[in-house]
């Protein structure tokens, strides 16, 4: 504003100060009020007819197709009946949102449920899904009004030059006070803020499905653990009773050596065979101490805090009834593949972004207030004292170096990257579930064999017992009898192990049941698997 034009408005104000009268003053704001109101009717006008008739500019986002497969793995197969325990595949049944509840372990359950309510880096993903949800409503923000209240006192002091017009009072000094409020609106014609919204929400659903892979590989991983540790604990008893056995023989042995009816040679090599038995005891318990601190760090907690629940699998069941998918349903049942698939949603968002940059930039803005020498006549709004303005202004880049292009470039590059990655976690999808599959089959087929070596190298054990006491055996026969089964009983074991642990890696191949959680807000619908 030129300085000789507001001396001038500062010298009228200050003359109708003093000559305004109260009921002036009220007619004044009345009007003011009424003229707002015109103005502010016009801004939402102006805005509705902005974004009713803008288009969103760019590519527009096409859901991918699923694999066009009828099967999940290569082959026919069937886990069978292995150590007294059954499984079956059951095609088309859904998979539950607390799967591990299958194995039936209470001990199980609730330390799910601790690792749920206390595990740092589920709570890292909570957090991150509501940043992310934050950032959404934050943009959309912007398809309304921008409004701004300022206020503003100023002391000045004008020239002293008898040959310039002096302010009324004569004295050089004077204050000025505005109040102003601003209204601005950016006209969203060619979608840019639409796109960026689009991109946001895409980010959104893309954390969501990161949020439920890490909730589903937390409960897998402590379910995993638990087996470990029941096989490890199972390992031990065995370990314990071979060693007992080890002993009942070797004392047979002395007994026999004190009678002079064997050498000193068996006896050694009995001796040989209980230590190396009893060696096996320690590193197996150090396993088991490092996965109940494993356990516990799982569920969040410091090691000295300990856990009450020990994990057998005398307190397991094996699930019977394994739920199997559809495979064009495994793409939308997949956290990861979800995620990947938002990712791709979000990138074709950001071209259009891009896209959007490269058009004009249309807003418009009002602003309104009152000025004075009095602060009074500043907050009674009168109309002598008010002063507003209306614009509206378009922004076209006409050149900046080719930066927008490149921009636009760069987002279509990351369309691919993101496409491509989508197509990288549907393969990957595809194969873990055919992996674990054949997995299964292979796992009764193993277990199968695994007892019946155990039985005959049982019964083999329990002939050479007989033959020592007879002395019909010599000390080579008898070490091989109980090395025999002692690798059998322990292979039992761990397929044992295997095949739980298959199992739990099933659920989390088929997605875990995410859609039918109900113990997380966040958690998506089962509607939005369809979709």
């Amino acid at each position: 504003m030129d300085r000789g034009v507001f001396r001038d408005d500062v010298k009228r104000s200050a003359a109708r100060d003093s000559g305004v009268s109260s009921r002036g003053r009220a007619q004044a704001c009345g009007r003011f009020y009424r003229r707002g109101r015109r103005y502010a009717r016009i801004m939402v006008s102006c805005s509705l007819i902005g974004a009713l008739a803008g288009c969103a500019v760019g590519p527009n986002y096409k859901q991918p197709l699923p694999p066009n497969t009828g099967s999940l793995a290569p082959a026919a197969i069937s886990p069978g009946h292995a150590a007294g325990e059954s499984q079956y595949f059951d095609y088309g049944k859904d998979l539950p949102g607390d799967w591990w509840r299958l194995f039936h372990s209470r001990a199980l359950d609730v330390l799910i449920a601790r690792a749920v309510r206390d595990n740092p880096d589920l709570k890292s993903a909570e957090a991150a899904l509501r940043v992310a949800h934050a950032n959404v409503e934050a943009q959309r923000g912007l398809f309304y009004p921008q409004f701004a209240a300022d206020f503003s006192s100023t002391r000045q002091k004008v020239s002293t030059d008898p040959i310039l017009p002096s302010t009324p009072t004569g004295s050089p000094f004077f204050t000025t006070h505005v109040a102003e409020l601003t209204v601005s609106y950016a006209l969203d014609v060619f979608g840019l803020n639409r796109r960026q919204v689009e991109a946001l929400r895409a980010d959104e659903d893309s954390q969501r499905f990161q949020l439920e892979a890490t909730h589903l590989t937390l409960a897998v991983n402590l379910a995993l653990a638990a087996i470990q540790e029941a096989s490890v604990r199972e390992q031990i008893r065995e370990v314990r009773r071979i060693a007992s056995i080890e002993r009942e023989l070797l004392a047979l042995q002395r007994k026999r050596y004190e009678a002079g009816q064997t050498g000193e040679l068996e006896v050694a090599v009995q001796e040989a065979a209980l230590a190396q038995a009893e060696q096996t005891l320690p590193p197996l318990q150090k396993q088991l101490s490092q996965q109940r601190d494993q356990l516990i760090a799982l569920t969040g907690h410091l090691p000295s805090e300990g856990l009450d629940a020990d994990f057998d699998f005398k307190h397991m069941a094996l699930p019977s009834a394994l739920p199997i998918t559809l495979p064009s349903a495994l793409v939308r049942q997949r956290p990861d593949v979800r995620a990947a698939e938002a990712n791709v949603h979000s990138a074709t968002a950001r071209i259009a972004v891009a896209v959007a940059n490269r058009f004009p930039q249309l807003t418009i803005a009002a602003n309104g207030g009152t000025m004075s020498s009095a602060i009074s006549n500043v907050l009674n709004f009168s109309t002598p004292y008010a002063f507003w303005t209306i614009a509206g202004a378009a922004s076209q880049v006409v050149f900046d170096g080719f930066t927008l292009e490149q921009k636009q470039r760069a987002a279509e590059a990351g369309l691919e990257q993101a496409a491509a990655q989508y197509r990288s976690a549907v393969v990957l999808a595809f194969q873990n579930v055919a992996d674990v599959l054949q997995a299964l089959d292979y796992d009764a087929r193993t277990l199968r064999a695994a007892v019946k070596g155990q039985h005959a190298a049982e019964a083999s054990l329990a002939l050479v017992r007989k033959q020592v006491a007879a002395g019909q055996v010599d000390s080579l026969q008898v070490l091989n009898a109980e090395q025999t089964y002692f690798q059998a009983s322990l292979t039992v074991v761990q397929a044992k192990a295997t095949r739980y642990a298959d199992t739990a890696l099933l659920f989390q191949a088929l997605g875990g049941g995410w859609w039918n959680r109900t113990d997380l807000d966040s958690a998506p619908k089962l509607e939005e698997k369809r979709t």
